[in-house]
Parts: structure tokens; C-alpha cells; sequence
């Protein structure tokens, strides 16, 4: 089985991303064939200076290998280092209804939330599309907010093969992370780089602490009991610890006598516990090594596409 993951490149990677998609695939490796894509074609949509792009593309690949992903067990790759990627999209733009895209509801959400409204994030669920279907892949994990674009993937694909001959392309199944939660950010909100409500996992600690201070709690003292399940504190900590750390700590909230300073202290000790090792490695990791393992996952992956875009353009005719 063939599983195939990604991430944008569109900021400095933080605790949702990590426990959210970085932390699920990396658990992954070893248990199918894994490729996981830094998809900074996507990136594009929102990332509009070329230094901060090209500084997020390897910070990201950086971030991904010192949070334990393991290139002998795994592809890892630069999306934009395929060029079947685009090619491979067109191909499907050809055939798309354009009524299968107007009801994609994750534009009109990234334009409410001020992404300029391009055609290429319009056509995103296309590209998208491609990065998966380019790779035979078997498996696609992801979480709830995703499930609709692999829904399109799948809806293009058997267009495809009903259009030009069956097995042209592989229907790819959705694997829903049911376990993973959305991590809450410093506001609230889901935590997101467009929100600004962030804990970076590879910032000075003195970053880290200022953005876990100023975690939004309620006007409860110190005294009072307070519920585990509401408060953001909680929930950015809990994923952190083992069931039983998990138990205790919201005893601790249930109680009473945890004041949110306390609590906030708490999290910031277990952040950097947690991450330590991970941070440790990254200050190892040379750029030339990570070059070289990017450049390797690119062969890799490339080798994978070819035999894709040869299969798709006969089918087409194109060759």
C-alpha cells in the first residue's frame, strides 16, 4: 500500500501542525510505502515574497526531520521538484466540471479569511488532485476539514477512467485521523500561521513562553475549580502527555488551587521536554544533509510520477 501525505511550506511550523499532521505521518513510516511532500506549489496561493517562500521550504523540511522522520523509511520531497505535478494537473483541469470546484467549500473559507481570490486557489482540489493521483497512491490520511478535496480526487479520477480507459488512474481511499484533535491556538481559535495564535516548536524559549503567558483563560481564580474540557490551556497540553498524566492533570483543574499562571508553567515545562531532543537535532542538521536527503526523495518520487504521466498521456494521446 502506497500512502502519501503533505504540507505547506507557508510559515514556521507550530504545535497543531506537529500534532496534527507532522507527529501522524511520521507514526506512519514503516508500516506501507510512505511519501510525504512539502507542497510549496501550493504554497504559492498565499506566499507572495520569494525569500520568505524559499526560507519556509527548508526550514519545513528541516522541521519535519528533526521531529523523527526517517528518509530509510520514507520519501521526502520538494513538490515543486516534480514537474509532473503540473503537467499532470492540466491534464485533469481538462476534464474537471467546473461545478465540482464552485462547491468546494474550503475556497470560499480561505477567501473570507483574506487569501487573494486567484485561480489558483480556485483550481487548488486539481493540483491537489495530481500530488495524489500522480503516485498510484492507496492511501490518503487526513483530517475532517480535507476529506472533500479527496472526495474531488477521487470524483476526477473516476471521470478519467470512465472517460478514457479504466485503471488509467487509481482511485485513492480517504484514511480519517479520527484521533487526532484539533489543537486549539492562543486565542481560541483553531491555531493557524493565517491567525497568528501560534506556539512555534523551534523558536527561542522565550517566544515559546510569551506565546503560552498569553493563552486566553477566563476570569476563574485561583480557587476555583475548573474544567479541563474548556479550557484552551488544557487542551494544548493534554496531547502532550500519556493517558494517566492526563487524568491527573485535569483531577488537578477539577480540584481546584491550579491558578492559570500555574497551569500555563505546567505547559511550558512539558513544550520543552517534549521538543527538546527534536530541537537538539535540528541545530545538527547541516544544510547539505538536508539537501542530500531532499534531492534523494526527489529521484525517488520521480521515478514513482513517470510511470504515472506515461500511463495518463497514452491513455489521452499524447504519446
Amino acid at each position: 500500500m502506497r500512502v502519501l501525505s503533505g504540507m505547506q511550506p507557508s510559515g514556521d511550523a507550530h504545535l497543531g501542525n506537529y500534532l496534527g499532521s507532522i507527529k501522524p505521518n511520521i507514526d506512519l513510516l514503516g508500516e506501507d510505502e510512505n511519501l510525504y511532500m512539502i507542497a510549496d506549489l501550493h504554497a504559492l496561493t498565499s506566499v507572495h515574497d520569494a525569500d520568505e517562500l524559499n526560507r519556509f521550504r527548508w526550514d519545513l523540511a528541516k522541521d519535519i526531520l528533526a521531529c523523527g522522520f526517517d528518509p530509510n523509511k520514507g520519501i521526502l520531497f520538494f513538490q515543486s521538484d516534480i514537474p509532473y505535478h503540473t503537467e499532470l494537473s492540466w491534464i485533469l483541469s481538462c476534464i474537471t466540471p467546473m461545478g465540482l470546484l464552485e462547491r468546494a467549500v474550503s475556497y470560499k473559507e480561505k477567501v473570507e479569511k483574506g487569501l487573494s481570490a486567484s485561480a489558483g486557489l480556485f483550481t487548488y482540489p486539481v493540483l491537489q488532485a495530481a500530488d495524489i493521483l500522480l503516485y498510484d497512491t492507496d492511501i490518503v490520511p487526513v483530517g475532517k476539514d480535507q476529506k472533500q478535496h479527496i472526495e474531488i480526487t477521487r470524483d476526477i479520477a473516476q471521470k478519467i477512467n470512465n472517460q478514457y480507459a479504466e485503471g488509467t488512474l487509481v482511485v485513492p481511499d480517504v484514511r480519517i485521523r479520527k484521533d487526532v484533535a484539533v489543537i486549539p491556538g492562543t486565542d481560541g481559535q483553531k491555531m493557524s500561521k493565517s491567525y497568528g495564535n501560534t506556539i512555534p516548536l523551534f523558536a527561542d524559549e522565550s517566544v515559546i513562553k510569551k506565546a503560552i503567558m498569553g493563552i486566553t483563560t477566563d476570569s476563574k481564580s485561583v480557587e476555583e475549580p475548573k474544567n479541563p474540557e474548556e479550557c484552551i490551556v488544557y487542551q494544548m497540553h493534554a496531547p502532550l502527555l500519556s493517558d494517566k498524566e492526563q487524568k491527573d492533570l485535569a483531577d488537578q483543574y477539577k480540584a481546584g488551587g491550579l491558578g492559570y499562571g500555574d497551569a500555563k508553567n505546567k505547559l511550558l515545562e512539558t513544550f520543552m521536554d517534549t521538543f527538546s531532543s527534536m530541537r537538539k537535532k535540528r541545530d545538527s542538521l547541516s544544510d547539505s544533509d538536508v539537501k542530500e536527503i531532499l534531492d534523494s526523495g526527489s529521484v525517488s518520487a520521480s521515478s514513482i510520477a513517470e510511470v504515472t504521466m506515461d500511463r495518463v498521456k497514452k491513455a489521452v494521446g499524447l504519446r
